[in-house]
Order: structure tokens, then sequence, then C-alpha cells
């Protein structure tokens, strides 16, 4: 159903990614994968300004599995620019962290994520977890379609 969304991962750790990309493989997710490494670049990436102002080079995702703690703008902060920007506030965001700290989990959902993923630490369990999102996220939840226009306030 949703399988030409594309999927911004927003993710400092070349190894975290270099697994998620293998475990998409893997499961046969065929979603094109974007990756930025910093929040500014993914602010940029979502705003399609600077090295992204071309729309083929940052199409809007349907979908964005987003780090906590990134270097310089946060995934914190990430998530509240978001989630405060009528253009961007209906993109579904998983957070996607080491971080099992409570404060961190009551944060994310208090600024509008959709869920809260641990990484797992071991092969087995990240490909199970994978393919748990793949058949939730991406077979059957309905996702909001960008018809373009920016949506009104109040």
């Amino acid at each position: 159903m949703n399988r030409d969304l594309p999927i911004l991962v927003v993710e400092d750790n070349d190894e975290d990614f270099d697994m998620l990309q293998m475990t998409f493989q893997g499961a046969c997710i065929p979603n094109p994968l974007y990756r930025c490494t910093e929040g500014e670049e993914a602010l940029d990436f979502l705003h399609q300004r600077g090295r992204y102002a071309a729309v083929k080079s940052a199409p809007r995702p349907g979908l964005i599995l987003l780090d906590l703690n990134l270097a310089g703008l946060d995934g914190r902060q990430v998530l509240e620019h978001m989630k405060n920007d009528g253009r961007l506030k209906s993109i579904p965001v998983l957070v996607f962290s080491t971080s099992d700290n409570p404060k961190d989990v009551q944060s994310a959902y208090a600024n509008g994520a959709s869920g809260y993923l641990l990484k797992p630490v071991d092969l087995a369990r990240f490909e199970r977890m994978i393919r748990l999102f793949k058949e939730f996220w991406l077979d059957h939840i309905v996702m909001p379609e960008d018809d373009g226009r920016e949506v009104a306030h109040g």
C-alpha cells in the first residue's frame, strides 16, 4: 500500500544506518530511503532548501525515522519544529533511538511522535522489528497524502 512513499532516515551513526539498509533489503522493503546525518540537514531536506532545493533530491517523505541524539540540532528539536509547521506536521515520525529514558519517550510523544522504537542491539531482534515495522506501517496503515497545499490552521 505505501511502497512508493519515500522514507527519510535521520541517523548520524553509519553502522546503524548500514544495518537499517541491510535489514530493509532483507525484508523486501522497496521504499526509497533518503538519509540525513544532522538535524539542520533534515530541516533543509524537509523544506527543500540549500543542496536539497531540487524536488528530486528531496521528495516529501511519507514517513521519517528520527534518531534523537544528533550533533547540533538534535532529534527532539527537529520533531518539535516539524510538528509546529503546518506543511510538515502530518508526516508520521517514528523516533528510532537507543535511549530508553522515560523523559525522552514522554517528550517524543508530547511533541507529536507517531511511535518510539528502541534500536535493538542484536541482529535477530533488529530484523524482527523491521519486519513488524513493514507489516504495520507500510502494509496496513493509511498514510496522509501530500496534495501540495498548505494545511489550513484553526
